[in-house]
């Protein structure tokens, strides 16, 4: 026989669905729903059209983007033309840098769909619930660095493939 807890927190169904979403991103998904409920208060909706910019490379980084419907790209601006760097389809998050104080953006994020629903979460936000909740803080940036860990083996991967390209003690910053 079961026994059902009358104090145990329940759940609607739009944080469900939420709960779904964002667990299934690297960066939440070893959050518990409960944890996952001090995001949704935050998460404000908002739709992008084709070839709108949600932001440039070195503006603040002064939100968490998580994208629910859409594709879009990355790039890095060289003189005056603009790299592709990858492309972003739904359920992934972007801008993590936000995750980080005084941070500012790295690349260009582009909408390539006709359109995009990208669920936006303040930086003020996030630090307030970091600030209140250090586990929830832990579980978080260990996911970030584990994600900046990926891309740093990818780099190392793509260097070691294009030897000579570039110079990666650049990366390190190099002694002169």
């Amino acid at each position: 026989m079961k026994i059902l807890n009358p104090f145990k927190k329940t759940f609607t169904n739009r944080e469900l669905v939420l709960f779904r979403f964002l667990k299934s991103m690297p960066l939440f998904e070893s959050l518990s729903f409960t944890q996952l409920a001090h995001f949704i208060p935050f998460m404000h909706m908002r739709t992008y059209r084709e070839n709108e910019v949600v932001f440039f490379r070195g503006d603040p980084s002064q939100a968490l983007y998580l994208l629910h419907k859409g594709e879009l790209a990355l790039s890095i601006d060289m003189k005056e033309r603009f790299e592709t760097i990858g492309h972003l389809s739904s359920g992934t998050s972007f801008g993590d840098d936000a995750l980080l104080e005084e941070s500012t953006r790295i690349y260009n994020a582009i909408i390539t769909s006709e359109k995009a629903q990208i669920y936006v979460i303040p930086q003020i936000n996030l630090f307030e619930i970091f600030n209140h909740y250090p586990k929830i803080k832990a579980k978080v940036l260990e996911s970030y660095m584990k994600q900046q860990n990926n891309y740093m083996h990818r780099l190392f991967s793509a260097y070691k493939t294009n030897f000579g390209f570039f110079d990666l003690g650049d990366v390190y910053g190099k002694r002169k």
